[in-house]
């Protein structure tokens, strides 16, 4: 039985893990963190891209596979440049499937502010556009201007 609790214990402390870091995925994404950003992935990271909510679900499609921490990282930085971004994950569905491999699912909702300055300086004033994408696909968008 104390065996089955430690192994119960082990598993939970697991999964934190897990969600700890996606926490700081975003946190590190959001505040443009790139070094931060960058140390969330292993050098060999693959990552596929569900360009489904970029095209309003019109296109299923996924991109091309991004292979390498060095394709990655400057490929979604290079996309977010002027761009003010606000993560937000939630109702994870997370399972671990081995010793070393755990499989998840969140559903998640971006914001995305673009032609962002920073409020208060001297080049602060032009309007910036907002992009909603939620996993649904569902896209709304505005105009603010920076005052």
């Amino acid at each position: 039985m104390a065996g089955e609790h430690v192994q119960a214990v082990h598993k939970l402390q697991e999964l934190e893990e897990i969600r700890q870091l996606k926490a700081r995925y975003c946190r590190f994404l959001d505040t443009k963190d790139v070094e931060s950003w960058r140390a969330v992935f292993t050098t060999d990271v693959v990552v596929t891209l569900d360009m489904a909510v970029s095209v309003g679900g019109a296109d299923p499609k996924t991109a091309p596979p991004l292979q390498g921490i060095n394709n990655f990282v400057p490929m979604v930085m290079g996309g977010l440049e002027n761009v003010a971004t606000k993560h937000h994950c939630h109702t994870l569905e997370l399972a671990l499937v081995s010793a070393t491999t755990a499989t998840g699912i969140w559903a998640m909702e971006d914001l995305l502010v673009f032609g962002f300055h920073l409020c208060g300086t001297a080049s602060c004033s032009a309007p910036a556009t907002t992009t909603r994408h939620t996993k649904s696909g569902t896209v709304h968008g505005g105009s603010r201007a920076c005052t």
